[in-house]
């Protein structure tokens, strides 16, 4: 059974302003302003909560520290949660190319270093739940990606096999992920470091959700 495993902050949906926009609120909520950027910090609200915390830290006091990451994250939770969605988006051609897939015998899942209840949440209010076999996020295994384990689980619980998957993500953390897995990696172009995304020497890139089908069978096969 081809398989098909995806990245979900960054490849799937555009999530960094919903991010971004939760960390900036934690900040307000200490009387510090706003240290990110919805725009200008994009690739940082893909690589996690508290990558995005320790960056906030740094911009107002010169270090992080850790105590206070730490401290401030369920906060940085609770105030995603709150606003899961408000500007969240797919990425254009997501549904139609999730659907060619579906009919074309892969199996689909998901393995994101969201924590899962969040993941659950979002991909049901983005209405794409239902077309995902699997949902692996953070805290679903002790370990999270660039573990491999993450990703052999999503494979699993989607009935597929690790010689006929592909992981499709957007960071170094999903590059890395599949290489320990050894499962090829596509990763996609649209994301805030665009082509610079071939430094990480993924087996594919894509840049169109149209081109999908056609780049996953270059590196599994046909049925």
């Amino acid at each position: 059974m081809r398989t098909a495993i995806f990245d979900l902050d960054g490849t799937l949906a555009d999530t960094s302003r919903d991010l971004i926009g939760a960390v900036n609120a934690c900040f307000r909520a200490r009387g510090a302003g706003e240290p990110l950027c919805p725009v200008g910090d994009a690739a940082a609200a893909f690589t996690g909560g508290r990558v995005m915390l320790r960056l906030g830290f740094e911009r107002l006091h010169g270090v992080a520290d850790e105590a206070l990451v730490e401290e401030a994250y369920p906060d940085f939770l609770s105030r995603y949660e709150a606003r899961i969605d408000r500007e969240t988006t797919l990425y254009p051609g997501v549904e139609a190319a999730l659907e060619r897939l579906a009919e074309g015998g892969w199996r689909l899942g998901v393995c994101t270093n969201k924590p899962e209840r969040l993941a659950e949440i979002l991909m049901r209010r983005l209405n794409l739940r239902d077309r995902f076999a699997s949902l692996v996020g953070a805290d679903t295994l002790p370990v999270r990606k660039p573990d491999p384990a993450p990703l052999m689980e999503a494979i699993a619980r989607a009935g597929g096999n690790a010689n006929r998957a592909v992981l499709i993500g957007d960071t170094v953390t999903d590059r890395a992920c599949a290489k320990n897995a050894g499962v090829p990696c596509v990763l996609v172009t649209f994301g805030p470091e665009g082509e610079g995304v071939a430094r990480l020497a993924p087996e594919a890139l894509l840049g169109d959700y149209a081109a999908l089908g056609e780049t996953l069978e270059s590196l599994v096969g046909a049925e």
